[in-house]
């Protein structure tokens, strides 16, 4: 698994021109554009080097059909590495937001970090025991297919890959498969998330400058293509290790801090009976407010935000009120003052949402949402209390 939550923005929205390919136990399958660059290359490399060389005499159009559907299997089982993180994610009630193939292969988003070590060890070995699952299965087809010249190319080929991308993910440096176990290992360890997590990126970024300084003279000797997407995985992998860290110190700065701490008591409230049009021309065009509290005498009655006001036909402002557009208090979810932050944030994210009211004895005292969290982050900066 390649990724972690992150806490700063809105729960994993669709990255822009990504496909939903479709959906397994409830998660998105998503294709970035950036898929179809690897896949025309590994295509083109299977089909005009590996498979000529290795399997000389086939009529040229059948190395490139070969190729191409090689090619799709060995991303099917780039799903299936990070179905297999998910599997144990979804057991362990970590939800997970959506699978994307991309540039450099496929990447789940987990909602919320494992809560224990032990947890955050069966998921990251769940995709290396599945790639080597994999590699063991197209190696047994080769053999069993020894008759079909083609089905034994294929099958050894993807043998080799799922053998070498688990083994590749084994490496200890995160965010790879391996540098998640390493950081489980330091968790269990020192007891802290934080220093693990720390320790495992650093890693991340020492393996990851390696890659890049590999690559580099893997290009000077005269291999340029394979330097430099050396180089590029390097370089991707020093950027995960470096929001990971940052990332950490985020949590651990919110460690402790309660929602009362954070929010915002100045919201701006709205009553029921107010029209769309005067809500727009007063606070929204007026004063450049964005999300509004609908209460009467402390009591919250809905939340209404810009989307919800887009979402009806310009014509119909006039004579549209607050209360038929806006979310219902029921619907909404809430938090209490004295809960904790970071809880509140994933909240927010398992719910796709940007903020939330603040509840005490059913009377609305404010609001939480990500710039009351990085509103307070800054000031503790700015203060020098970190």
């Amino acid at each position: 698994m390649k990724s972690t939550p992150s806490l700063g923005h809105a729960a994993d929205p669709p990255a822009p021109g990504t496909a939903r390919l479709g959906r397994v136990w409830g998660i998105p399958i998503r294709l970035h554009p950036s898929w179809f660059l690897v896949f025309g290359l590994v295509t083109w490399s299977l089909a005009g080097g590996y498979f000529p060389i290795e399997y000389p005499g086939w009529a040229i159009p059948t190395y490139w059909v070969v190729g191409a559907a090689t090619a799709l299997l060995f991303f099917v089982s780039i799903v299936l590495h990070e179905l297999g993180h998910s599997w144990v994610a979804l057991r362990s009630g970590i939800p997970i937001r959506s699978i994307t193939l991309f540039v450099f292969g496929g990447i789940a988003r987990i909602a919320r970090e494992p809560s224990t070590s032990a947890v955050e060890l069966k998921i990251a070995l769940a995709g290396p025991l599945t790639s080597l699952a994999l590699a063991t299965a197209f190696g047994g087809v080769g053999v069993l297919a020894s008759g079909s010249v083609v089905l034994t190319a294929m099958a050894t080929w993807l043998a080799r890959i799922n053998l070498t991308v688990a083994l590749f993910n084994l490496l200890p440096g995160f965010p790879l498969d391996g540098g998640r176990m390493l950081r489980a290992v330091i968790w269990r360890w020192t007891g802290s998330f934080h220093r693990a997590t720390r320790t495992a990126s650093y890693t991340g970024e020492l393996l990851a400058f390696g890659l890049v300084a590999l690559g580099a003279l893997t290009a000077l000797r005269g291999n340029v293509l394979g330097g430099i997407w050396m180089a590029l995985i390097g370089w991707f992998l020093q950027n995960a290790a470096a929001a990971t860290a940052a990332q950490s110190t985020f949590r651990e700065l919110l460690r402790g801090v309660t929602v009362e701490q954070a929010m915002t008591r100045e919201c701006l409230r709205v009553t029921p009976n107010l029209t769309l049009d005067r809500l727009v021309e007063q606070e929204v065009i007026g004063r450049g407010r964005h999300c509004f509290v609908v209460a009467e005498d402390s009591r919250l009655q809905g939340l209404l935000t810009l989307q919800d006001v887009k979402a009806v036909p310009r014509e119909e402002w006039a004579r549209r009120t607050v209360a038929e557009v806006m979310t219902p208090a029921p619907r909404l979810l809430t938090v209490t003052p004295r809960e904790d932050l970071l809880v509140a944030l994933e909240k927010m994210d398992d719910a796709s949402v940007g903020q939330m009211p603040v509840l005490s004895n059913g009377d609305l005292v404010g609001m939480i949402g990500r710039e009351q969290v990085l509103h307070y982050v800054r000031v503790r900066v700015e203060l020098g209390t970190v």
